[in-house]
């Protein structure tokens, strides 16, 4: 079995940083603007001002690309914020997603994601350890409030989690808008309110 790391998954500095950092920003804004499918590597380049040697070499395809570019979001999102309550940290992460699927950018970027995730495996693969990391930067807020007595003892913090961004991205799927405000609260009331009943008690 060959030892070689994926495609999109070394962690340069330097100058190379920097060119891993514009070839990402390239990726990104031709995933808002036109979609997976027009994701070419050559453009890329150009969009980048980098060779496109260095860009065949370092990603190899774009789902290379896609899956280094949802590891550098993973990165870079926003840390946990701890407001003391359990409805408040998850008021506080519900706001998080419902401000990022209603970016102009954002928003279709991850639309564009989860399209292509759809029918291939490694961008479907890139995505789910993108969520894998959101999860668990905020399952603390869970776990807390367990601690505190807010919730059952047992109660599954990532489904918890889970339950407050689901209607969001349901939401923005379905009806190709993008959720307000008021469907953020919603989505905190209800995994609230069922977590408390427990419903997510393992």
């Amino acid at each position: 079995m060959s030892s070689e790391p994926e495609p999109g998954t070394l962690r340069p500095g330097g100058r190379t940083a920097r060119v891993r950092a514009a070839v990402l920003a390239a990726a990104g804004d031709v995933l808002a603007e036109q979609g997976f499918a027009e994701l070419d590597l050559a453009d890329i380049a150009r969009r980048a001002e980098v060779g496109k040697t260095t860009v065949y070499r370092r990603w190899s395809s774009p789902t290379g690309l896609v899956t280094d570019l949802l590891a550098e979001m993973a990165e870079e999102s926003l840390p946990r914020t701890a407001t003391g309550s359990l409805r408040g940290d998850l008021a506080a992460n519900a706001r998080l997603v419902q401000r990022t699927l209603t970016d102009p950018r954002q928003g279709p970027l991850f639309r564009a994601v989860i399209a292509a995730a759809t029918c291939d495996e490694r961008t479907a693969q890139a995505l789910g350890q993108f969520y894998e990391v959101r999860v668990s930067e905020w399952a603390p807020a869970v776990q807390e409030a367990v601690e505190r007595g807010e919730l059952p003892a047992g109660t599954d913090a990532a489904e918890v989690v889970r339950a407050v961004s689901a209607p969001l991205y349901y939401r923005m799927l379905t009806t190709g808008a993008a959720p307000t405000e008021a469907d953020a609260d919603r989505a905190v009331a209800a995994a609230v309110a069922a977590a408390e009943a427990g419903v997510y008690v393992s």
